[in-house]
């Protein structure tokens, strides 16, 4: 089987859960047998554009020539049974979609994020969920609110986009989702239920985990919606030291929020940003990760790296966290609604519960999120859409 991996990559000063399972998912693919091309663009490219590449920039979200005509050639010399697409913006544009079907190739979607609808792809904006351009033509409340990188003439550029490719969308053959609120989501959006499919993504087993350390790790993106000022409101309720350590690793614009309560209180400490090395490190020294975003997170990469590690997790109850963490016997952690008291309550249940949920974690990660069980099920994706790709 020949497939043509396609995502544009997030750049790389900014850790992108996103970039890290493409690669991930490459490798592991072609260790099945399955023979792979990556088609790839960077936004760390953009500062290097010509002139001219520049002056077109603002429209590569809805055609971006120099991709259709890049794909168009590898489709044509590779001639893969399918094309798998990730995140398309700005660079390749969901035009590659189109390019591919008029190649006779069918196409899947992983779906990362809410992009088929929200300009932000977060339904996330000033502190709050939003769903205002929701079933809208077009999305002219992400143009008022600056939703897509604080412009209001980029907002209005992506908004046209997402209108001009409803039908692009509409036209895939399969879709991933990596959860069951996406597939709810898509749902809503107009795709038909035998066109999703529900599959996680996952990790390789980084082998027998460390023994356990002591207290939490936060590893994210410090910005709002990743919920650093929930951990910290919940935090300060209770005595200083009365948890164990409070770790910090990430970077961004809420950086001097943890770097104040690093100064403010002995059991907090602030690491920075961490490599992948170094994340590995601060994660063998805790007990549990703490995932708490409050807006509806997808899938995140911390907590699968939280459970292939044999470490428990304290997550919100938003997006794809439940569906990740589990219920019952076999759950990886505990789950708290998104607000100070409720997750201030779940953090000692958490640090006196960790040994126990260590083993469960490891084990719902084997059973639900190893390449062994998820790369079978997208070979198989790949091998049924192609016998009844839609048109």
């Amino acid at each position: 089987m020949k497939v043509v991996v396609a995502h544009n990559r997030y750049r790389e000063a900014i850790p992108s859960g996103e970039n890290v399972i493409v690669d991930t998912e490459i490798g592991q693919l072609r260790a099945a047998g399955v023979e792979v091309e990556a088609f790839q663009r960077s936004s760390d490219s953009i500062a290097s554009l010509s002139a001219a590449g520049k002056a077109l920039l603002p429209i590569s979200p809805v055609y971006g020539a120099p991709a259709q005509r890049d794909l168009a050639r590898l489709l044509t010399g590779f001639r893969p049974d399918a094309l798998h697409l990730h995140n398309p913006y700005p660079l390749l544009s969901p035009w590659v979609i189109r390019t591919a079907h008029a190649h006779g190739v069918p196409v899947v979607q992983t779906v990362h994020n809410y992009r088929q609808v929200c300009s932000s792809g977060l339904y996330f904006r000033d502190g709050h969920n939003c769903h205002d351009c929701r079933g809208k033509l077009v999305g002219w409340p992400a143009v008022k609110n600056r939703c897509y990188r604080g412009s209001a003439a980029q907002s209005a550029i992506m908004a046209t986009t997402l209108a001009v490719h409803r039908p692009t969308w509409r036209s895939v053959d399969r879709y991933i989702a990596l959860t069951d609120k996406i597939a709810a989501h898509l749902a809503d959006y107009g795709i038909p239920a035998d066109r999703i499919v529900v599959k996680p993504n996952g990790l390789p087993d980084p082998g027998a985990p460390a023994p356990l350390g002591d207290g939490f790790l936060y590893g994210a993106r410090l910005s709002p919606e990743k919920g650093l000022g929930l951990l910290l409101d919940a935090w300060r309720r209770h005595p200083d030291g009365s948890l164990g350590p409070l770790r910090i690793a990430g970077d961004g614009e809420l950086r001097p929020l943890a770097e104040q309560a690093a100064l403010e209180r002995s059991d907090i400490t602030y690491l920075g940003p961490l490599d992948r090395a170094g994340m590995i490190a601060a994660r063998q020294v805790s007990a549990v990760v703490v995932a708490v975003p409050t807006w509806e997170d997808v899938l995140p990469t911390v907590i699968l790296e939280a459970m292939s590690s044999g470490r428990a997790v304290l997550g919100t109850a938003v997006g794809g966290i439940p569906y990740m963490v589990g219920t019952g016997a076999d759950a990886a952690g505990w789950l708290a609604a998104p607000d100070p008291a409720a997750l201030a309550a779940a953090l000692p249940l958490a640090r006196a519960g960790a040994a126990a949920a260590a083993s469960a974690a490891r084990s719902r990660y084997q059973r639900h999120f190893h390449p062994d069980v998820l790369t079978p099920r997208l070979i198989s994706v790949y091998a049924d859409m192609s016998r009844h790709a839609h048109r």
